[in-house]
């Protein structure tokens, strides 16, 4: 089947049996660093799907795992249909840029909300999220019983509107992060796979100690010190060079300019970047935005029916299509995919999926906090937007906490953190008949296992500095941000609700492709274990089908 046949309703391609065409050229090319090879945009190839359509593989998502997926099957010469939620973002606003920045959030901030939901909704204890149009904007805070889950919506996923923090959790951490995986693998092909594909890199530690823009970071850095942690210096996804041009004034300002929480318009390597573009440049990817999968059944002929609705930046719906897949990704972010699993598990779609579907979802351990210093320790009124290291006390304490920043445009002498803790509580995904919703187990008091954790960094370095916490950033009197998470995983657990490489068994030419698959925990920032376990199975689902 060709990738001019996508669109073919009576077209019939692979096999059932698996993704077998043109294993080597997936194989060969998987080493290809930085995927350099194209810079296209999404644009290009980001047609409605037709109604009635027959694709040989569709994915549900265009984040880190449908992001692979999509490449790795096409340059093995398969046709790849990409089903995105959100919008594309290739078109610029009033004001001439495509995404808003972090103090001025207009309708681009938030999906389908009349008001802001910041992470740090408060200031001096007073609020300050705002009234917003009501639109399809890039950061959902999707809203569950006792947390928020913030995820990306539009081609690009999370990429869009994280940190980009590109951290590989230490060796000896892998083995209660996925035990069923092979951790030399993982470590001498698939994080470096990963980590070249997604462009990452270090901060210039020559401009990073002379910097305004990383003043926070060094006080950061200073204070772990002295309080007996190490600090570390991580991997980001941001282009260091446009970084250093935007300090000189060379060039627009990016993470200087208080731009990525709602998207990042020109020095961050999303997805739009790096992996969608080396996919589009094959000619076999097409990718539809704003529809959203209602529903994915066996179908008549074999392969699946994917039902699907198109919809206006409003939200409303303005078509229901139902289309063929042989192949179908769950690649829609550890809830997205979760949701339609349970959903189509309980209400009859894929009643064979196993009781381990919903199971073994966790936070990552997200908990935030602020520290009030000294007023000889000025954490800069110029504040980069891209953390850069982070403090570690995993192996003592069961923290490690990202040094971040707070670019509001004024001396707060405040030190803004990011926890990831090994809180140990997991939650389940249930079909509720009544609401005609998924539901979502977690409780609110869970989180307080993860702030002791935290507690074992900041109390100290506190004690240390004299200093005290902030109660003012995200409530009046409220020290803990515990009411979120960054970083959605688990769900459909690798080698429990899938095989151990993400096939759903029971549905031949079904599989989940991302954080769906990791068991609540990374131990760091998730996004590269995401990327490089996606590339492991994929390229073992093309080698041997299934």
């Amino acid at each position: 089947m060709s990738a001019t046949s996508r669109h073919d309703p009576g077209a019939r391609g692979l096999s059932r049996r698996g993704f077998l065409a043109g294993t080597g050229t997936v194989l060969g090319a998987a080493a290809l660093g930085g995927l350099s090879a194209s810079r296209a945009s999404a644009a290009q190839r980001s047609t409605p799907i037709s109604n009635g359509a027959h694709v040989q593989a569709l994915i549900i998502g265009t984040g880190y795992g449908g992001s692979v997926a999509a490449l790795r099957l096409a340059q093995a010469g398969i046709a790849v249909e990409m089903i995105e939620m959100g919008m594309a973002w290739d078109t610029p606003g009033s004001d001439g840029k495509i995404f808003c920045n972090l103090t001025s959030p207009d309708q681009r901030s938030f999906w389908l909300r009349t008001q802001t939901k910041q992470p740090v909704g408060y200031f001096l204890g007073i609020p300050i999220d705002r009234a917003i149009p009501n639109y399809t904007g890039i950061l959902d805070a999707e809203d569950f019983a006792g947390i928020t889950v913030y995820q990306g919506r539009g081609i690009g996923g999370g990429s869009l509107v994280n940190g980009g923090m590109a951290v590989t959790p230490k060796q000896e951490n892998f083995g209660a992060i996925l035990p069923s995986v092979n951790p030399a693998e993982m470590y001498n092909v698939y994080y470096p796979r990963a980590n070249a594909g997604l462009g990452a890199g270090v901060v210039p530690q020559s401009w990073f100690t002379k910097t305004d823009w990383y003043q926070f970071a060094r006080v950061g850095q200073k204070q772990a010190g002295r309080s007996g942690f190490p600090f570390q210096f991580v991997p980001d996804v941001y282009d260091w060079n446009y970084m250093q041009q935007e300090d000189a004034g060379t060039v627009p300002k990016s993470a200087l300019g208080q731009e990525l929480l709602y998207g990042n318009n020109y020095g961050k390597k999303s997805l739009q970047k790096t992996y969608i573009p080396a996919a589009l440049a094959t000619g076999k990817v097409n990718i539809s935005p704003l529809h959203k999968v209602t529903s994915v059944s066996p179908a008549s002929g074999g392969g699946y029916t994917v039902l699907m609705n198109q919809l206006d930046t409003s939200g409303n719906v303005v078509v229901t299509k139902e289309v063929t897949a042989d192949k179908v990704v769950f690649a829609a972010g550890s809830v997205g995919t979760s949701k339609l699993l349970v959903q189509m598990r309980d209400t009859g779609q894929l009643p064979h999926l196993n009781d381990q579907v919903g199971q073994g979802w966790g936070d990552n351990g997200n908990i935030m906090v602020g520290r009030a210093n000294q007023i000889w320790d000025p954490t800069g009124s110029k504040q980069s937007t891209v953390p850069c290291g982070g403090i570690d006390n995993w192996t003592k304490g069961g923290a490690f906490a990202e040094v971040a920043p707070l670019p509001i445009g004024i001396e707060t002498w405040a030190s803004l953190y990011l926890s990831i803790t090994k809180n140990p509580h997991r939650a389940q995904f249930t079909w509720n008949a009544a609401t005609q919703k998924v539901d979502l187990s977690w409780q609110l008091a869970w989180k307080q296992d993860g702030i002791t954790m935290a507690k074992s960094i900041f109390d100290k370095i506190n004690s240390t500095e004299g200093t005290i916490y902030r109660t003012d950033l995200f409530g009046s009197y409220k020290t803990w941000q515990d009411q979120l998470t960054y970083h959605p995983l688990g769900g459909a657990v690798l080698n429990q609700a899938t095989d151990n490489y993400g096939r759903l068994t029971a549905y031949p030419g079904l599989y989940v492709m991302d954080g769906a698959l990791i068991p609540g925990n990374t131990s760091v920032n998730p996004f590269v274990t995401i990327t490089a376990l996606a590339e492991r199975n994929i390229e073992n689902i093309i080698a041997n089908g299934g």
